[in-house]
């Protein structure tokens, strides 16, 4: 999908820096300080728009959201969402999630969201997918002891590549639904894609990932 380009993102996003944390490398292992309290920290990365971080920080008080989104033309659409909430358990990061590991420390996070991420289909391009034994190296350094990734997709054939790349590299499964919307999950916060693509009655795909205690 072609992103439309905002001349203007970069510098409404410097703007907010409440919202939009301008350098996040001077946040590492200090991310409960800037929040102000001692809540759990969960990131989403690839947030697109803000809607499930923003639903989920509503829902959840009591937990710190992040969001990682690296094309600033639509993460001007999640700080505004940001900007006329009450919400204050929420912040987003302009950066690209190949370099988290420049921005959290060891154990510092509480659990991954990854909601539907490109699945970069073809054989080639395996590295980029999100769930990669290559980016759960990422993660399970960034999370506490037994952190969780919870998937979402609409597309089969990265939910059953992510099954067995999860497997694979050693992490047990939760919570695996082959059809959400049918299921009988509460609390379930949508997206944007999730919200259209069950719209057109596809199925949306979701599985909990636990890293060994």
């Amino acid at each position: 999908m072609r992103l439309r380009n905002k001349p203007r993102a970069k510098e409404e996003l410097s703007q907010n820096p409440d919202i939009i944390i301008q350098d996040p490398k001077q946040c590492k292992g200090k991310w409960n300080e800037i929040f102000g309290n001692d809540n759990p920290i969960y990131v989403e990365v690839g947030t697109g728009k803000g809607q499930f971080l923003m639903g989920m920080s509503m829902l959840h008080p009591d937990v710190n959201f992040i969001g990682i989104e690296k094309y600033e033309s639509v993460l001007i659409t999640a700080m505004n969402r940001a900007k006329e909430s009450s919400q204050t358990n929420v912040k987003f990061l302009n950066e690209d999630v190949a370099n988290i590991l420049e921005f959290f420390a060891l154990g510092e996070i509480h659990r991954f969201f990854i909601n539907f991420t490109d699945p970069w289909p073809k054989n080639r391009h395996e590295k980029r997918r999100l769930t990669y034994k290559g980016f759960l190296t990422l993660y399970e350094q960034l999370l506490i002891k037994g952190g969780e990734i919870h998937l979402k997709t609409d597309n089969q054939g990265l939910f059953e590549y992510s099954l067995e790349s999860f497997s694979g590299y050693g992490m047990s499964l939760q919570n695996v639904s082959l059809d959400l919307h049918s299921s009988n999950m509460e609390g379930n916060v949508m997206t944007e894609y999730e919200q259209k693509f069950s719209r057109k009655g596809m199925r949306i795909y979701r599985c909990e990932a636990r890293f060994k205690s």
